[in-house]
């Protein structure tokens, strides 16, 4: 995955310090460099001695430099009263996601002069981005070394991680959605019209003739993927002939994905797949989302936006897993089955090897199903979603729980009120698809659809009251406040 571009403009006023602008402008890089987020950081060195905006002759430069590079956000930093014109300027010129925030000013010196004015600047600099019709996040103005800085700015590149994954998206649709599923209708021509959302579709035998054609070689890409499956799984309840058509199917999928730059699949996988080349897709669904590719079964469109969206939220350092909101838990009111067929990530499993398996559904029962429990934990759920021209992405949290065995791939989780879940899903626009992770990406979905036009957030746990709250910093001698990250 390509690195997050972050462009960082540190911007001081004349009339405060220029020696603390530039001694704020290395502090918070080195603080920024220290979350270990791996993004890349162009900064304004060159621009002028400095490496500050402050001379609005130098606008156009420091543009020029950002569009160049191509960033994917920029952040700008008051390191003293600032620049709020040639900030404002900037910012709409450049069209991503903005950052403001500044560090927290010090006691007034013995003689009663005062060295920055930030906060002051701050204020100044939010209306005029107002004026620019820009949007922008921000963060409490607090010192370098306070938690309410690091949990903003981790936020923060996280949802400028989703809009630049969010706003190239382009999905391989693998065949028609199957028939009796009604609930995954999307509508093509406003996705690309609203988001500019891409969808390239291929039919089910041009995936039959890929498949069957790299079956036919040795190449490392399939060598590879039989010798994961068979190390990896317990696939005893297949043939060495399954394994190795399980793995071209994944392997045609991959490169066809990577034929028309694709970034997500949805597939229609039942049941016309089975006929034709007489395995399941689920495994290779599991290892591509492994692999960063998710993959959503019915050809779930918006299901696929999501998973994009989820992976995005943790820089694209988790895999997401598509699961069906199934049956209540037997025993724990506020307790729900997560599954599907066979797709969800292999490195998620319980089992040190779990189970390759035929399906248990359909009456041909063919293989190339991976079966079992995965891992609970702390996990984010989400759905993006619409009708009617309307589009919202339902958020939650919940943890894993201990629940009865079943088939499929599957975990038990609990939330906090599951029968206000219910009404949400049930009353729309959601439907019984949902995208996990074991992460809480909740606040950082929660600001991306910020910035991107017609998107609503629609949390349900923590509520966007609580999720403004914790971005504030002001659960932090509030132990009751729910939401970690």
């Amino acid at each position: 995955m390509e690195k997050l571009v972050l462009g960082y403009a540190p911007t001081r006023r004349f009339t405060f310090s220029k020696e603390d602008a530039m001694k704020y402008k290395q502090l918070i890089k080195e603080k920024m460099e220290s979350f270990g987020l791996g993004i890349d950081i162009v900064d304004l060195e060159g621009i002028n001695e400095e490496g500050l905006l402050y001379e609005r002759s130098e606008e156009a430069a420091i543009i020029k430099k950002f569009q160049d590079a191509k960033v994917d956000a920029v952040f700008f930093p008051h390191c003293n009263f600032g620049t709020e014109d040639t900030v404002a300027r900037v910012a709409k010129a450049i069209g991503k996601p903005v950052l403001l925030w500044g560090p927290r000013d010090e006691a007034p010196l013995e003689n009663g002069m005062r060295l920055r004015d930030t906060q002051c600047g701050l204020f100044a600099t939010g209306k005029v981005l107002r004026r620019f019709n820009v949007k922008f996040t921000y963060i409490t103005n607090c010192s370098v070394e306070d938690p309410t800085f690091e949990r903003g700015f981790k936020n923060f590149i996280g949802a400028a991680n989703v809009v630049k994954h969010f706003s190239s998206l382009r999905i391989l649709q693998i065949s028609t959605r199957p028939s009796d599923f009604w609930s995954v209708i999307c509508n093509e021509g406003e996705l690309l019209e609203r988001f500019g959302i891409q969808i390239h579709p291929i039919t089910l035998d041009e995936l039959k003739q890929k498949t069957l054609k790299i079956e036919k070689t040795d190449t490392p890409e399939l060598l590879e993927a039989i010798q994961y499956i068979k190390t990896t799984l317990d696939w005893s309840s297949v043939t060495e002939e399954n394994v190795r058509r399980i793995a071209s199917l994944k392997v045609a999928m991959k490169q066809l994905a990577a034929e028309t730059r694709s970034t997500a699949i949805a597939i229609q996988c039942w049941s016309t797949l089975q006929d034709l080349i007489g395995i399941m897709p689920c495994l290779a669904n599991a290892i591509l989302t492994d692999e960063q590719i998710p993959v959503t079964c019915e050809t779930d469109i918006h299901g696929a936006i999501t998973s994009i969206m989820v992976q995005a939220a943790t820089l694209n350092t988790h895999p997401t897993f598509f699961a069906d909101i199934t049956v209540r838990h037997p025993e724990n009111p506020n307790g729900e089955l997560l599954f599907h067929c066979g797709n969800f990530p292999v490195s998620l499993s319980v089992e040190e090897k779990p189970k390759l398996n035929k399906h248990f559904l359909f009456d041909d029962h063919s293989p190339g199903t991976h079966e079992g429990e995965i891992k609970g934990g702390s996990m984010t759920l989400a759905r993006f979603d619409g009708d009617h021209g309307e589009y919202s992405l339902f958020l939650g949290k919940a943890r894993g729980i201990e629940g009865p065995f079943t088939r499929g791939s599957y975990v038990w989780v609990e939330v906090n009120d599951w029968p206000l879940w219910e009404e949400k899903l049930v009353k729309g626009p959601y439907i019984h698809h949902s995208v996990g992770i074991h992460a809480n990406v909740v606040p950082v979905l929660f600001e991306a659809c910020e910035y991107i036009p017609g998107l609503t957030p629609d949390p349900v746990d923590p509520t966007e009251q609580e999720i403004r709250a914790w971005l504030r910093g002001s659960d932090l001698n509030k132990p009751s406040m729910v939401v970690s990250q």
